[in-house]
């Protein structure tokens, strides 16, 4: 059966992407209930799967924060070393984290991403829906308690509540659509002041409830008369200042091939005088103008994906499984390309072809365009169904797919 366009996104929302991505994205917040999500998100989290986290995973920091009162708990009030053969010692001690929990205190469990097998598939499909990259945290909140002071984030939030109920507050932004270099703490006083406001978001989420919230609005959450536990999946927008600062960095790039700019400033200057060094500094500028004016867009546009795929991770690849999948490859392996990897394919310097897949750049014989488009296009073939090749051709393609990365042998198994 076909699947639904954006499935991940659309268990977030009650409306269409393409609403969301009109109305909502960016511009204010979204609440959907419980029942029109359908769902009450417990396949993802639950807090059995809190317990076993903290208490069979050996976490580290980062992978865990505690907080109480709008502060943070120092570290070492909850970790330590866990005994014979795991002397390392930021390791999460159990016994802490029951009596900090116990006494009000929330605990965040970071990078859920890429710790919990549920948050990794769902995390990465998101991504694949929205075009931008997620992470995930969980925040667990004794009853009656908050973790901390109203706040804004520097990137957009899908809340997702999976336990208990929790009561949000929502105000509009002291600053729009902030960068990651501006964080809340540099206008603390500004942050304070408009959550007296009245605020746009005054609900108690319960389990299956998610709000949307874009970077900069302010929130605060306290729980009610039991465990509260929500996922917050964290979108790393790719903005237009990102696109600035790939531009900048061509500049940068550019520019130092320019001789007037890499010359000395005069013998003696004396920096503390802006004016002996005004002209060499107009200088500086026009010559910057002029290489700014010479940025090719289709190179700012490259240097954005590159950037962007690298932070993207793909579907994880079985190392042991597929390594012995590759050795035995046969006309009828299926072979299907690895889920969520973002590829293209493009041409080299010298007739071969260029398979960008995720973070990195495969070049590949100009023979195997043929097979590699139609892997590309459909998904999924035998190895003997590579078009434009023998079938010793055929196996040797896919074996470099395969311990490569780009390709999976779906059935694939570590051993007899």
């Amino acid at each position: 059966m076909e699947q639904p366009l954006r499935p991940a996104l659309r268990r977030c929302t009650h409306v269409d992407p393409a609403v969301f991505a009109e109305e909502y994205w960016g511009r204010r917040p979204l609440l959907t209930r419980a029942a029109d999500t359908g769902s009450d998100f417990t396949d993802l989290l639950d807090l059995a799967a809190v317990d076993e986290l903290l208490s069979r995973r050996g976490l580290r920091t980062p992978f865990l924060r505690i907080a109480k009162d709008g502060q943070v708990v120092d570290a070492t009030r909850f970790t330590g070393p866990a005994g014979a053969g795991a002397e390392i010692a930021d390791q999460v001690s159990t016994d802490s984290v029951l009596r900090l929990f116990a006494d009000g205190s929330t605990v965040v469990l970071q990078g859920l991403h890429r710790l919990w097998p549920p948050l990794i598939e769902f995390a990465d499909q998101l991504a694949a829906d929205l075009g931008h990259p997620t992470q995930v945290n969980a925040y667990v909140t004794p009853p009656s308690s908050r973790g901390f002071d109203p706040h804004y984030d520097v990137h957009d939030v899908f809340v997702l509540q999976v336990a208990g109920q929790k009561h949000w507050t929502i105000h509009e932004p002291v600053l729009r659509d902030p960068l990651r270099s501006q964080v809340w703490t540099d206008r603390r006083a500004e942050v304070a002041e408009a959550a007296t406001r009245e605020p746009v978001v005054d609900a108690v989420l319960e389990p299956g409830d998610v709000l949307y919230l874009p970077r900069g609005f302010l929130h605060s959450a306290t729980a009610l008369g039991e465990i509260s536990a929500h996922l917050t999946i964290g979108i790393h927008s790719v903005t237009r200042w990102g696109a600035a600062e790939a531009a900048l960095d061509l500049v940068r790039t550019l520019a130092a091939e320019d001789g007037a700019l890499r010359g000395s400033l005069p013998l003696g200057v004396d920096l503390a005088d802006p004016g002996s060094v005004r002209d060499d500094v107009v200088a500086v500028v026009e010559g910057l103008r002029d290489w700014l004016a010479r940025v090719d867009p289709d190179e700012v546009a490259e240097r954005l994906r590159a950037r962007t795929w690298s932070q993207v991770r793909p579907e994880p690849v079985a190392p042991l499984a597929q390594a012995t999948a590759a050795a035995s490859l046969s006309p009828d392996t299926v072979l299907r390309l690895r889920r969520r990897l973002r590829c293209r394919l493009g041409d080299g310097d010298e007739g071969e072809v260029v398979l960008v897949g995720g973070r990195r750049t495969h070049t590949f014989p100009a023979s195997a365009r043929p097979a590699l488009a139609e892997l590309l296009a459909v998904g999924e073939l035998k190895v003997g169904d590579l078009p434009g090749l023998d079938p010793a051709e055929g196996i040797a393609l896919a074996r470099r797919l395969v311990t490569e990365s780009i390709a999976v042998v779906p059935d694939a198994t570590a051993g007899p």
